[in-house]
């Protein structure tokens, strides 16, 4: 099998639910698998951590086999950790005692082990090493979890809805140590939520999931400016774009920020020359013009080629653009009435401009209006 990827297919019966998931991924970075509750992605995690089994199952990654038809991995084998929707603490073990719990004795692979104080000054848990569980908030217990699990040094972090019993505020505090996770350590995430929010802020990598099938996998850029795939005709839809700041407007409080094919400006308090951050346009804030519009208050106005369109219903279409004069670079969503899309006579390969009337960054995302 190819190298530095991870590949799954799990099909059988366990107890009254049907699964028949196969997906393939890169091991780096965040996966997520994503759909409604109930659809199977715990099932599925807990295949790749052989907590469930199913006859007709196979799981590697980075050509390390865990599981193959008969061959069988037993959990307390698989370099994994395992983050649960709860933090599920030992109350009577410190924070220290419960980061270091099975953290191995001796050096498990060639791989750069993750350093003990490296981990808890990303995760900020530094001043909680004596503190007992019982003392801690929820998201503290979380953080100390998510220590847990990277120090038991796993070539693959399974997080499984670890916001979903934290109120938003929390959720707001614990998003950052993710993204900080996600993008100082190599180790792989596969990361399971039902909140697209949470999705296209943490995931490189798509896999959706429904009623225990994979009906898409894909970069999570690919999948949402898709306009036949499922994200694209929900109100919510939306493109993330990986970016580079290349300049920061102090006295205007906006970011330039470069994507593949073009520039957009966003608001944000502070920035780096340099800075990679992530870009989030939703396709009702995407209109286009057949030709080049004329001053406004709109400032992200860019040249760009139509690549598809999909009908919704009888009023709304959705059209996928690529940016640049060719087309060649990245691509947004654009939500619009079908009058408007007969009317101007939009086309696929036909050249338009990109009008984006609102702009957000995440990593506590800031919004930037007309």
């Amino acid at each position: 099998m190819a190298p530095n990827a991870i590949r799954a297919r799990f099909r059988g019966v366990l107890g009254k639910f049907a699964l028949d998931a196969a997906f393939e991924a890169p091991a780096q970075g965040v996966t997520a698998l994503f759909g409604p509750s109930g659809c199977g992605k715990t099932t599925i995690l807990r295949c790749i951590a052989g907590l469930n089994r199913v006859k007709d199952g196979y799981f590697a990654i980075n050509g390390e086999i865990w599981q193959d038809g008969g061959a069988f991995l037993p959990t307390h084998r698989r370099p994994l950790g395992y983050v649960f929707q709860e933090a599920s603490l030992f109350p009577h073990l410190s924070v220290r005692g419960n980061l270091l719990f099975g953290a191995p004795k001796e050096r498990v692979s060639d791989r750069p082990e993750i350093d003990f104080d490296e981990a808890i000054d990303l995760l900020g848990i530094r001043a909680l090493l004596g503190h007992s569980p019982r003392h801690l908030s929820g998201g503290e217990r979380q953080r100390v979890a998510i220590g847990r699990a990277l120090l038991s040094q796993p070539s693959l972090l399974l997080m499984d809805e670890p916001l979903s019993a934290l109120d938003q505020r929390t959720k707001a505090e614990i998003l950052p140590f993710i993204e900080k996770l996600r993008d100082h350590f190599a180790v792989p995430i596969v990361y399971i939520s039902h909140e697209i929010a949470e999705v296209e802020r943490l995931a490189d990598h798509l896999v959706l999931i429904d009623h225990g099938r994979v009906v898409g996998a894909g970069k999570l850029d690919d999948m949402q400016s898709d306009p036949g795939s499922p994200l694209a005709g929900s109100r919510e839809a939306a493109v993330s774009l990986q970016g580079v700041v290349e300049a920061v407007d102090a006295t205007y409080g906006l970011i330039a920020v470069v994507v593949p094919g073009g520039r957009l400006l966003a608001s944000a308090s502070g920035g780096q020359v340099g800075e990679p951050r992530r870009v989030h346009i939703l396709a009702s804030a995407v209109s286009l013009a057949r030709e080049t519009p004329g001053r406004s208050s709109i400032l992200n106005v860019l040249p760009a080629r139509v690549v598809a369109m999909k009908v919704l219903d009888s009023f709304e279409v959705v059209a996928s653009v690529a940016l640049g004069e060719n087309g060649e670079g990245a691509r947004l969503l654009s939500r619009m009435t079908r009058k408007s899309w007969d009317e101007l006579g939009f086309a696929s390969g036909q050249k338009v401009f990109v009008q984006v009337k609102s702009v957000s960054l995440d990593a506590g995302r800031t919004e930037f209006g007309e």
